[in-house]
């Protein structure tokens, strides 16, 4: 299943020694103790940062975060058109099929064209209002953009660290079923002779049919945790290379604290959102205040010379004008203004607790993620002192009984202990990289401008879109048709449990 030892497994020599036998072998435990570190990889293997860049650039759920941004961006223009002037045409002809027998020159046709100017001068405040509530809203959508971008990557970088993780269980798994393979077999043998007893082999054959269980189930774990890979960054994972130290982490968790609080993306849309339920609440205020516009409109008439008269002297065709200001104000309503205000009302003081609900969730989550952090740090100062002494003991408890002080069963037992620490390493030195990342991210450092990673160009930058359609006021002026971005991974061959490279054909 495994031809060849694996990158992983190459990662670090940790011998698991046979001796139940002479004729057993010195089998080459390389687990991937070393695979979640700084240790050395071929150049041609990809990074952390290469998956980063290629779901930043590829990733359809951050292209969707930004196309509905952009959806966000147009709400000032949609504000601001209603305080500008507008105008509109209405053209209508008519054909007189019956006329009534006392009209009065009756025309048997008509076309009327009419022309409305309306230029608004005073709205309440409604319009100014609703503009500033439009640009609070893009800013805390451009909030929730960071949140994305930074999510995705924590995202990513769990993604990344579990392959990493799997395939070294994987090979911790394939390394125990072959030692304990190795130990039926000298254990057989030895039965063979009259030096241990059937029990003995059972209990080899025992521990290899759970070890070859447990196999089956890292590399369906490992199937899994490839096709996560897979979905988030765009392609498959090749020969991953050791993650690169995370940058600017706290030395505290006060400075955590800080830093989240002034830069958490989260928190700093709640309080925009807070700031545009304001904004809200003057715009609905506006609705019991009067309203000034001024006009003006042109109507031309045709009756295509069928205007009949008795009077000489009517005219076939006509043109009228009038302009003049209209001054609108609310006297009763039913109580719809104020309804309308004591509702933004509300909402404004749901988004003020939304804020503080969210710097809460933001106090706690970072809290909670620094103690994580500092705890698998010492996880795996002691999963590696648990590796060194199992490690010890089980070269103690091998060499005992090919003397007869001690029972298959004992050296069973301690190659087990040896899997399980070095099992819990590697998934703690996972834990500490991934909550690291996550520490960074509820800290507002998590995003490409934090990581300087090089896209191939500059990093999406919101405001320009926002900037670009804020002052647009002509009616057919379109973007281009719309168009997914991201590809599609249905060309992606399904991804396998190999840990090595595979042998060629005829190999």
């Amino acid at each position: 299943r495994h031809p060849r030892p694996c990158r992983l497994c190459r990662a670090e020599a940790l011998d698991l020694r046979v001796t139940a036998s002479p004729a057993s072998l010195r089998l080459a435990a390389r687990a991937s103790l070393l695979a979640l570190a700084a240790a050395a990889v071929p150049a041609a293997a990809d990074d952390l940062r290469e998956a980063l860049v290629a779901a930043y650039n590829n990733n359809p759920t951050l292209e969707s975060a930004r196309a509905n941004q952009r959806a966000a961006d147009e709400d000032v223009p949609i504000q601001r058109a209603q305080g500008l002037p507008s105008l509109n045409v209405t053209a209508t002809h008519i054909e007189f099929i019956r006329q009534s027998a006392n009209a009065f020159a009756p025309p048997e046709r008509n076309l009327g064209v009419g022309a409305a100017l309306l230029v608004p001068v005073y709205s309440g405040g409604a319009v100014r209002n609703g503009i500033a509530a439009a640009k609070e809203r893009i800013e805390a959508g451009q909030a929730d953009l960071r949140n994305s971008e930074s999510t995705l990557f924590a995202n990513v970088v769990a993604a990344y660290m579990d392959v990493l993780r799997t395939e070294a269980l994987v090979a911790l798994a394939a390394n125990n079923v072959a030692v304990l393979r190795t130990n039926l077999e000298a254990t057989s043998d030895r039965f063979q002779i009259g030096d241990l007893t059937i029990t003995d082999v059972a209990q080899s054959r025992s521990r290899l049919a759970v070890a070859e269980g447990d196999l089956q189930s890292a590399e369906a774990n490992l199937v899994a945790a490839r096709e996560t890979y897979v979905r988030l960054v765009g392609k498959a994972p090749g020969e991953l290379a050791a993650p690169p130290p995370l940058p600017g982490l706290p030395d505290t968790v006060g400075e955590a604290i800080v830093a989240a609080l002034e830069n958490n993306p989260n928190l700093d849309a709640a309080r925009q959102r807070a700031k545009a339920a304001g904004f809200d609440t003057e715009v609905a205020g506006a609705g019991r205040l009067p309203t000034v516009s001024l006009f003006v409109n042109g109507d031309y008439t045709d009756f295509f010379g069928t205007l009949q008269s008795l009077f000489p002297g009517l005219v076939q065709r006509e043109v009228t004008a009038n302009a003049g200001v209209r001054v609108t104000v609310p006297i009763f309503q039913g109580g719809l203004p104020a309804a309308r205000q004591r509702q933004a009302g509300a909402r404004e003081s749901a988004a003020l607790e939304d804020a503080i609900a969210a710097e809460r969730q933001i106090i706690a989550e970072t809290r909670s993620t620094y103690a994580s952090w500092q705890a698998a740090g010492g996880v795996i100062r002691s999963a590696q002192a648990a590796v060194e002494a199992a490690e010890l003991s089980l070269e103690g408890l091998r060499a005992e009984q090919s003397i007869g002080n001690r029972q298959i069963l004992d050296v069973l037992n301690g190659e087990q202990e040896l899997v399980s620490a070095r099992a819990q390493l590697v998934t703690a030195r996972r834990n500490a990289y991934v909550a690291g990342f996550n520490l960074l991210a509820l800290m507002g450092r998590a995003e490409a401008r934090d990581l300087n990673l090089d896209v191939g160009g500059p990093l999406y930058d919101p405001t320009i879109n926002a900037r670009r359609v804020s002052s647009k006021m002509w009616d057919w002026d379109r973007d281009d048709e719309p168009a997914p971005k991201s590809t599609s991974t249905v060309d992606i061959p399904p991804a396998d449990a190999m840990i090595g490279p595979q042998l060629l054909p005829g190999e």
